[in-house]
């Protein structure tokens, strides 16, 4: 029985990989072996060199092919050896492990690793000389601001932890790697700060991605998807930013951040349904600006929402709620118009949307051109057939501009498809309608939560200290303590009585 566990299992008390899965010792078994795994593809890569049976063997579309001749084929192939151990010590190259699994081995090779193979041995070495496919660095394009930092995160999760590192310089800066996919086996990163965040969060979501089994994830808005409580709600719970000073900024304040290699995008959490409405221009402002900013986002939160359905209503149900002047005027416009106001309403948010989506599916310049031309000759041809009224116009460009206002692009997708239904309630039974969607609306938004932290915080919750950074931002030296939705091990930002003493 003894003698039987001792086989069973290695020192270290883990079971030995099985014997099919070994590197095999021969040259011949192992590159039928090799290609045998992958298909025979046509873009293995079978390299003899030296004159000791040194075999390199990768996938040529994921390796640099410089590196491979700079680093590995010039240095051996003069020299003989009669050991992996040798030729590992004769290398230069960063990143070098060796393994006698022919699974890790494979594994390896779709990571943009060479494996090294000595004939007569069964161990390689899994020399790692990925190919830079992707973008250099550039500007932010769907989070613009003026002022502040300009650049943005790439396709390359390298280039995205470099960013974060140069924006944090800091020990605690903590980075876990986790592999997701079955057949993608994408890399996914945690990055939070240690000491700040609150441990329970870092166990929760390292424990909900862990739980994820799917073929595969090609980008973060997949994975946000996956790991939001809540699969039936239209609201983010999550947020996707594409800009490190952002995502660094909220990294200070205790909250993770994912990167998925190969997406642009990070996702950061938790988050509150007020923090879609803040960006990170905010902080690089007077206070006063600042703050002026946010009141005019939400003010065009409210407009686009509920401005199209309180023209249905009020035209439908009240025309008492409208100044007998203004009505008067409404009456003259809307004289032509064969459609009840909700038709009218809906036909107009069709179109408006219609266009919108042309614009961003066409070409850059074509789109611009499309949606500028085509919402100036619709919106004229539609008034003159006496399809609808030049106000209604104008109340639809209205609501179209405060969705657009929205820092957020997925927040602002749910502003304007919250509109519709509002308006078919408004259309049916006017301000009740109006009023039964709305608090549909709120209890929806108080049931939800991210990351285990309430949606709507710091309103509720009421965490009044929080108030100081919500849909007004007071000064920056009386906002030092860090926000309660992420539940920070370290609360305070800095020590408010120095600070106050050197002021």
């Amino acid at each position: 029985m003894k003698v039987f566990f001792k086989k069973l299992f290695s020192p270290r008390g883990q079971l030995k990989p099985k014997n099919h899965d070994l590197i095999p010792e021969t040259r011949e078994k192992m590159s039928t072996e090799f290609k045998k795994r992958l298909q025979n593809s046509a873009d293995i890569l079978e390299n003899e060199i030296g004159v000791s049976g040194i075999t390199l063997f990768s996938i040529g579309t994921l390796i640099d092919k410089t590196m491979l001749h700079r680093d590995i084929i010039d240095p051996l192939k003069e020299l003989s050896f009669d050991s992996i151990q040798k030729i590992m010590e004769h290398l230069s190259i960063g990143e070098i492990e060796k393994s006698n699994q022919m699974e890790k081995a494979v594994q390896a090779a779709l990571d943009g690793n060479v494996i090294i193979f000595l004939d007569g041995n069964s161990n390689v070495l899994l020399a790692k000389i990925p190919s830079r496919v992707g973008r250099s660095v550039s500007y932010a394009q769907n989070e613009s601001q003026v002022i502040g930092p300009q650049l943005a995160f790439t396709e390359s999760l390298m280039t995205n932890i470099t960013l974060i590192r140069s924006y944090i310089k800091d020990t605690s800066l903590c980075i876990e790697n986790l592999q997701v996919g079955s057949r993608t086996n994408k890399l996914v990163s945690i990055v939070y700060i240690n000491g700040i965040v609150s441990e329970q969060m870092v166990g929760s979501l390292r424990k909900r991605i862990q739980e994820i089994k799917m073929d595969g994830i090609l980008d973060s808005s997949v994975l946000e998807q996956l790991l939001a409580e809540n699969s039936l709600t239209i609201f983010p719970q999550m947020a996707l930013t594409e800009r490190p000073d952002r995502v660094s900024d909220w990294l200070l304040k205790g909250k993770l951040a994912v990167f998925v290699d190969g997406s642009s995008l990070a996702i950061v959490c938790p988050q509150s349904f007020m923090e879609f409405f803040q960006s990170m221009e905010d902080s690089n402002v007077n206070w006063q600006i600042a703050t002026f900013w946010r009141l005019l986002r939400f003010t065009a939160l409210f407009l686009s929402v509920f401005f199209t359905a309180l023209y249905v209503a009020s035209l439908t149900f009240h025309y008492e709620v409208i100044p007998q002047t203004l009505l008067f005027t409404l009456s003259e416009s809307r004289a032509k118009v064969p459609f009840p106001p909700i038709i009218e309403a809906l036909l107009l948010e069709f179109i408006m949307e219609l266009l919108r989506e042309a614009g961003a599916r066409l070409p850059t310049k074509v789109g611009q051109t499309m949606g500028i031309v085509g919402g100036i000759v619709i919106g004229t041809a539609a008034v003159e057939a006496g399809f609808t009224s030049n106000i209604l116009i104008i109340i639809i460009s209205l609501g179209a501009l405060g969705s657009f206002v929205t820092p957020s692009y997925t927040m602002g997708n749910v502003i304007r498809i919250v509109r519709f239904p509002l308006i078919i309630l408004a259309g049916f039974w006017g301000f009740y309608g109006m009023m039964f969607g709305f608090c549909f609306l709120l209890l929806h938004l108080l049931r939800q939560t991210s990351l285990g932290s309430p949606y709507l915080a710091p309103f509720y919750p009421p965490r009044f200290a929080d108030w100081k950074d919500s849909i007004i931002r007071l000064p920056l030296s009386i906002t030092n303590k860090r926000p309660d939705l992420t539940r920070a091990e370290n609360e305070y930002k800095y020590d408010p009585i120095k600070a106050k003493k050197h002021n």
